[in-house]
């Protein structure tokens, strides 16, 4: 499901590239890279002079970065440092992808089931991964379970549960977003564009971050499961 927007404007700026076809029907790969380009170039200035004193950007970077980190850091302990670049990147990704869709003009890319599913499936390929790099072939004991007559009956079953959880990472996420977007555009049609979204705005930022993080959250948790020993 798409939503139709009135006015889209890094689509309107591909019309005039030449790539009015495909920005049309594809606005979430256009606006993943504008999000792309927005963290690529956010880095580039925060790292450009890293100083004892930092500066306002510097600051927030690094506040956001390590407060992330060491959530982390909580749950998997610090064994588990190596993977957040990986993880972090993806927090930072779906919450700036959110966050655009409060903005006019632009479209969140989470909105998007292709965009969901694809960060899903890299914490999926990730979680199994993290589990060789541990584990090597014993790591196929997460999926038979301690008893070996059993196998038959808990290998499906964890197979069902590992892939379900691509299912719920990715729905979970687009479900919100999808159902925050279509709110919003109902009311712009019924409203005005200013006064009476702006309630469901506010809630959108929270929204937007509650989301990102129940993402960032169960991430690390699969991680984590991965790394540990199976029982």
């Amino acid at each position: 499901m798409e939503l139709t927007h009135p006015y889209l404007f890094f689509v309107k700026l591909c019309e005039i590239l030449g790539l009015s076809h495909f920005a049309h029907e594809n606005p979430h790969i256009v606006y993943s890279w504008v999000v792309m380009a927005i963290l690529i170039i956010l880095g580039v200035l925060g790292t450009k002079k890293i100083t004892l004193i930092p500066n306002k950007l510097q600051n927030v970077l690094e506040l956001a970065v390590s407060g992330l980190e060491e959530f982390m850091v909580d749950i998997c302990g610090d064994e588990g440092r190596w993977f957040f670049p990986l993880i972090g990147t993806i927090f930072i990704y779906i919450f700036v992808c959110n966050i655009m869709g409060l903005i006019p003009g632009f479209y969140p890319a989470t909105a998007n089931l292709n965009t969901t599913l694809s960060c899903a499936i890299v914490v999926f390929v990730s979680t199994h991964a993290i589990g060789i790099k541990y584990h090597g072939i014993k790591y196929i004991r997460h999926f038979t379970g301690p008893i070996w007559w059993m196998i038959p009956i808990i290998l499906p079953i964890e197979i069902i549960g590992h892939c379900a959880r691509v299912l719920s990472l990715s729905f979970r996420l687009f479900g919100n977003l999808m159902g925050h977007e279509l709110v919003l555009t109902i009311l712009f049609f019924l409203a005005g564009a200013f006064f009476a979204p702006l309630p469901i705005m506010v809630l959108g930022i929270l929204v937007a971050l509650i989301q990102a993080f129940i993402f960032y959250m169960l991430s690390i948790m699969y991680f984590t499961e991965a790394m540990e020993h199976a029982h």
